[in-house]
């Protein structure tokens, strides 16, 4: 019996294992698609004193409209090319190059306009101080064309009375010809500046589409 004894097995106690904590996976929001975005500028409140023209020789067709959380308009899409000179912009590329920008970026340079995607905003006038609605150098914006969104940052100043211009890569990322002698599109771009929004360094090109994205849906939901 002694022997026995010794020769049964031994009951070990039981061990609790424990499952590692696994953390609630963030959901990303859904991407704000055009059809939203021009839902929400379907209406016109004008804030421009007047409108501007589509080009050099047109009728002044286009106000600029506004609403609590940013100003809009709708119009073409001419190609700014200005900046650092690059292999797709620079003097012989294009007629009426500057080497210069409204704004410059962190080092004090001017922007890259095939590099940054940029819009452009008319010299302040009397139809229209974009200073006095929240707007400045590196306000995010959002562009739509056609299905396309793409976000950017206000980077250069055009024309006192001419509206609808963006930077090279910026039509390029919307899948519009960016060739600044001849390329851009007649119609159907649609520009919208957030309010009091800023990108800093301006040159950040992830941030804005980070704050773009979030500012867009805010935009659509009210919020």
């Amino acid at each position: 019996m002694a022997g026995a004894a010794l020769l049964a097995p031994t009951a070990l106690p039981a061990v609790t294992v424990s499952q590692p904590r696994t953390e609630p996976v963030a959901r990303r929001a859904t991407p704000v698609s055009a059809a939203e975005l021009l839902a929400e500028v379907r209406d016109c409140a004008p804030v421009s004193h007047g409108r501007y023209r589509k080009d050099r020789g047109s009728p002044a067709t286009v106000p600029v409209c506004g609403t609590r959380d940013a100003v809009f308009w709708k119009a073409d899409m001419d190609i700014d090319c200005d900046g650092r000179p690059g292999r797709h912009c620079n003097a012989r590329t294009d007629p009426y190059f500057s080497a210069a920008t409204a704004f410059a970026q962190s080092d004090g340079r001017p922007l890259s306009s095939e590099r940054l995607p940029f819009v452009v905003v008319p010299a302040p006038s009397a139809v229209w101080d974009y200073r006095a609605h929240g707007v400045r150098g590196g306000s995010v914006a959002a562009v739509v064309h056609r299905d396309r969104v793409r976000y950017g940052v206000v980077g250069d100043t055009g024309p006192a009375d001419i509206i609808g211009e963006a930077s090279y890569a910026m039509a390029e990322a919307l899948g519009i010809d960016p060739d600044p002698h001849g390329g851009g599109t007649s119609s159907d771009v649609t520009y919208i500046v957030f309010r009091n929004s800023r990108v800093t360094p301006i040159e950040d090109h992830r941030a804005a589409v980070t704050a773009g994205e979030r500012l867009a849906r805010r935009f659509v939901d009210g919020g």
